[in-house]
């Protein structure tokens, strides 16, 4: 378990020295034991402020995070185990409000055991005010970083952690939906963990504490960085070679085992990258890098698959992905590199063609400018998913087929020695890809 920080530590914790401006808190004060009546309910507050030194149980304001002027909520989990109350609602809604007018990024810092019992339904209720909010502050287009504490239970997971574009998480923090006194006798404890949910893909990074102010800062410094007008440029190609003189060629070209592969392409690219990971949905696929970065001082957003076979959460991700940089205005690179999509029974049952429809659909849609440049294998639907219509690029090293050269030769009823000749047929060359008009061109080698 992590130690628990208070609200206002884990502020100091994470902004640059002396920089924080609390907000001023909204709304009355409430007396008579609350909306409902809960008995006890004032004596209970009171105790907690005397404990915390704190009169609710989130803290919220402005400060500076790697230079970056942010607006930052901090629960105090000492003070009612950081539920959320009417009281939090008004806080929260009015950081969120903050976070608009002055158009800044906001972090949350969670710690909370989920809603306030003694507030009943008007309790519940807040976490609709607070996925309003979200919603709004996304429309407006600027970053939300959540960092899960521990505990991150409840609504607070399920609004303001599930709900951010960034979703960070401390090291064996609880994180969940259920809290340890309300979940299954049975159920798998390691499920309810930083690192669990991170498996399953629903948080990006678990970072160490002492590494979360460089982690935040430089993902505050990636959102905030200029944009690129146009398009941005395909990445050099990284392998000597030339052209194919065959399309069996290209095919042993683009699966040679020495070919560079995307994490290359990527880093020789970039500056600096951080990754997003998991689809949201349950799981995570490792051939599928996302996340954003800075080529030459300008924001790039990144989905690049690693040359296995994409499965439905590689998809979702890539799709998660264009549509994050579209709202915020960053433009899209994707790399090409795969045999196709996974098509064993897992991957049906995980809904490989929703997962193909919906990156198709998140490409098409797109308003930001997307290019992309084929870097290996390009393996049918599975592959075209990823690249952008009319601004294409091709490596020497690699080939894009409607089908593989040997499946096609099954499905004509040829001996699988012909496949070398079906690949000439099928003109997957680099040079006939350009030639056809699916790619632009073929990119020089770097310098």
């Amino acid at each position: 378990m992590t130690t628990r920080l208070s609200a206002r530590a884990a502020i100091a914790a994470l902004i640059d020295p002396d920089s924080f401006t609390e907000l001023p808190a909204p709304g009355p004060e409430s007396s008579d034991d609350g909306p409902i009546g809960w008995a006890g309910y004032d004596a209970s507050r009171a105790r907690a402020a005397a404990r915390t030194g704190e009169s609710e149980s989130v803290v919220i304001g402005t400060a500076l995070v790697g230079g970056r002027p942010t607006t930052v909520i901090s629960f105090e989990f000492g003070f009612l185990g950081g539920s959320l109350g009417q009281r939090t609602g008004d806080r929260l809604e009015a950081a969120y409000a903050h976070a608009r007018e002055q158009r800044l990024p906001l972090v949350s810092l969670i710690a909370t055991g989920g809603s306030r019992m003694q507030e009943g339904m008007l309790a519940l209720t807040q976490l609709q005010r607070v996925a309003r909010q979200c919603v709004l502050t996304r429309a407006a287009g600027l970053p939300q970083i959540a960092v899960l504490r521990d505990p991150t239970t409840g609504g607070g997971w399920a609004t303001l952690g599930a709900g951010a574009d960034v979703v960070l998480a401390l090291p064996g923090a609880q994180v969940g939906f259920a809290g340890s006194r309300v979940r299954p006798a049975d159920a798998d404890p390691a499920a309810y963990t930083a690192e669990g949910q991170y498996g399953a893909g629903h948080v990006d990074a678990v970072v160490p504490g002492a590494e979360l102010p460089g982690t935040v800062a430089d993902w505050l410094r990636v959102l905030a960085a200029p944009r690129a007008a146009g398009p941005v440029e395909p990445p050099a190609a990284l392998a000597g070679v030339t052209p194919p003189e065959t399309g069996w060629d290209a095919v042993r070209q683009a699966r040679h085992p020495d070919r560079p592969r995307a994490e290359a392409y990527l880093d020789a690219y970039f500056e600096l990258r951080m990754p997003l990971r998991g689809d949201r949905a349950g799981a995570a696929d490792p051939g599928m890098l996302c996340g954003f970065g800075l080529r030459e001082g300008r924001a790039v957003a990144y989905a690049a698959q690693c040359g296995t076979a994409t499965r439905p959460a590689g998809y979702r991700t890539a799709a998660r992905v264009v549509r994050l940089a579209d709202r915020l205005g960053i433009p899209v690179l994707t790399l090409v590199d795969t045999p196709g999509a996974a098509n064993d029974a897992a991957a049906e049952h995980a809904g490989a063609g929703p997962a193909i429809a919906d990156a198709f659909a998140a490409l098409a849609e797109a308003s930001v400018p997307v290019t992309t440049l084929l870097i290996g294998e390009g393996g049918s639907g599975g592959a075209l998913a990823l690249a952008a219509p009319g601004n294409t690029w091709v490596t020497p090293d690699s080939y894009f087929s409607v089908i593989a050269p040997e499946l096609a030769a099954a499905i004509l009823k040829r001996p699988v020695e012909e496949a070398p000749a079906t690949a000439d047929q099928l003109r997957i060359r680099p040079q006939d890809l350009v030639a056809l008009g699916v790619a632009r061109g073929i990119v020089p080698p770097l310098r």
